[in-house]
């Protein structure tokens, strides 16, 4: 009779062990894996949410009303300075631009952003040269261009012979070359507040 009871009892304890480990890798080899994958997507959105800047509120009219202005950028009053006209991807590079410079003590205000060709043949023609490229030749007329100036005491300051000026064009060509930004104050026709998207429109045009 012992003998006999004997199998049965090693059936029941290997069962038993069979049990006990499909329990165990039920709990510890499946079941951690989608939570955490989840979480980790959910932190990543998280953080490219938080990451996104809104644009500055508008300055009024009379702050780009005065001789500097108007005598640097013809019609810079009445200037678009709409956000919403240029690539959103090329509005966050930008507004990140801003908040470095504004660390560094030298605040930026938006000049001009998108510009019609209209517009752009006008300053392209006229006795005072502010740009050498013609209507449908800028990055302007695409949202991938805007026009920056440093702010001190509440006046915009748009010529680079005022010395702090200067120096802040100079921290705006650092910080456009460290976000992968084309400068306008390298170029043989120096344009120190303007910034781009790198490479040739032609390009860009066709990867849009």
């Amino acid at each position: 009779m012992k003998l006999s009871l004997l199998p049965l009892a090693s059936l029941v304890l290997v069962l038993l062990v069979v049990g006990i480990t499909l329990r165990f890798n039920s709990r510890h080899a499946i079941a951690p894996f989608l939570p955490q994958e989840y979480s980790q997507v959910a932190h990543i959105q998280g953080t490219f949410t938080e990451a996104k800047l809104e644009p500055p509120p508008a300055l009024p009219p009379e702050v780009f009303i005065n001789a500097a202005a108007a005598a640097a950028r013809p019609g810079i009053a009445t200037a678009d300075r709409d956000w919403s006209k240029l690539d959103p991807h090329f509005v966050q590079t930008v507004l990140q631009i801003m908040k470095k410079m504004a660390e560094r003590g030298y605040p930026m205000a938006l000049l001009e952003g998108y510009r019609s060709p209209e517009r752009q043949d006008g300053l392209a023609t006229q006795a005072t040269v502010v740009t050498k490229a013609k209507g449908g030749q800028s990055k302007h007329q695409y949202g991938l261009a805007v026009d920056l100036a440093p702010m001190k005491d509440g006046k915009i300051i748009i010529s680079e012979r005022d010395k702090w000026a200067f120096e802040a064009y100079q921290a705006l060509g650092e910080e456009a070359v460290a976000a992968g930004l084309t400068w306008g104050g390298v170029w043989s026709f120096k344009d120190y507040g303007h910034i781009e998207k790198a490479g040739s429109l032609a390009a860009l045009m066709r990867n849009k």
